[in-house]
């Protein structure tokens, strides 16, 4: 079996593949399973406890987790709500022991993705983990474009940012003319240079756009 790809914290690392994080305090099965992941060609980042993984975690990083539900300090639960405070989204998958499945259910209805019962499948695990990776990089490439969506709109001025708002809400060029105090022909200027930095070609993908930002 080839060994698990290495995993760096480094910017570069972080944009160019994601990483499986796994959380266990038992060695030997953190081993395990960075040999398992990395034998599907995986990045793959090992740690021995919640605080250790949470001092790493990059943000922002596409990936998934593995936490066993049990462990000295804080738990996978504890992991679990920990990251939801901190805002942290990344997909969760919990390992649990035997006589531990009521803690997976609750792990599930806090938001985890899934949880596998030790002993468990190689290949159910793996398919749970590329599942993850893939809702991770969905994920993440849909933020990508909210905050691309958002640096265009950022480019407007006050008052384009008005009439943007207005078209949105189904205003004419008329009825934004009226409640703005402005001739129908200014409307139609501020119209322009909303479409050209926003970049849309047209009225529906300029609303396509904003809806993307709610």
């Amino acid at each position: 079996m080839t060994p698990p790809k290495p995993w760096s914290s480094t910017p570069s690392a972080a944009t160019v593949a994601p990483v499986v994080f796994v959380v266990d305090d038992d060695q030997a099965a953190r081993e395990s399973l960075s040999w398992l992941i990395g034998s599907v060609h995986l990045r793959v980042a090992a740690f021995a406890s919640a605080d250790e993984f949470l001092v790493a975690y990059p943000p922002g990083q596409p990936g998934c987790l593995i936490a066993d539900v049990r462990m000295p300090g804080l738990s996978g639960l504890d992991l679990q709500a920990e990251l939801k405070r901190r805002g942290i989204e990344i997909p969760v998958i919990v390992v649990t022991g035997h006589g531990d499945v009521p803690m997976a259910v609750r792990a599930m209805k806090a938001g985890a993705l899934d949880f596998v019962e030790k002993p468990f499948n190689d290949q159910v695990l793996i398919d749970l983990v590329q599942k993850a990776v893939e809702t991770s990089l969905a994920g993440a490439r849909g933020q990508g474009e909210r905050r691309d969506i958002q640096a265009r709109l950022d480019q407007l001025t006050p008052r384009e940012r008005q009439v943007l708002g207005m078209i949105a809400a189904g205003e004419s060029n008329k009825g934004i003319a009226h409640v703005l105090g402005i001739s129908e022909k200014t409307v139609e200027a501020h119209r322009a240079h909303v479409m050209e930095k926003m970049q849309a070609r047209s009225l529906a993908e300029l609303m396509k756009l904003v809806i993307a930002l709610d």
